[in-house]
């Protein structure tokens, strides 16, 4: 079980960075929590399509989108992929789509929104490269906790105990 983002605030508070509450929840799993991985891109979710593919167990995908609401960078097929390889969960500054699938999955989900268009596939991206949105620096290789209270990134593991 994924320890809770208050209790992590409570017992770390200057190894922490809190998230700005923009989210909401999409997947299956509320909770969650893994080593970033991260994407950079635009209307564009080729790279996403590619990364879901690889195993992803322990891992949490951070995608910004530019927190563009017109494509949807997540769906259906690609957040079945990523569960069945053993993601955790993916935070996208942006849009997904088939919202019913995506609560019925395992796997940890924090969007902006959802819209029911589908983006291009022109192979334009940016993997593994350091990213700021919602008032947070996600730098691949650190810590996301994520659960209904919001989103926390720390520079390592954090013990909750």
């Amino acid at each position: 079980m994924s320890p809770s983002t208050c209790d992590i605030c409570d017992r770390h508070p200057a190894l922490v960075r809190v998230a700005e509450p923009l989210f909401r929840d999409f997947g299956g799993r509320h909770a969650f929590d893994g080593r970033i991985v991260t994407i950079k891109c635009h209307e564009d979710n080729s790279l996403v399509r590619d990364l879901v593919a690889e195993p992803g167990r322990g891992c949490v995908l951070v995608i910004d989108g530019g927190g563009s609401l017109r494509r949807s960078l997540l769906g259906d097929q690609l957040a079945e992929k990523a569960s069945a390889n053993g993601w955790e969960g993916i935070v996208v500054f942006g849009a997904v789509r088939d919202v019913e699938t995506l609560a019925r999955l395992n796997l940890g989900v924090k969007a902006l929104g959802a819209i029911p268009l589908k983006t291009g596939k022109r192979g334009i991206g940016d993997r593994d490269v350091a990213l700021r949105f919602a008032g947070v620096d996600f730098i691949p290789g650190e810590y996301l906790y994520a659960d209904a209270n919001g989103i926390v990134v720390a520079p390592s593991v954090l013990a909750t105990d």
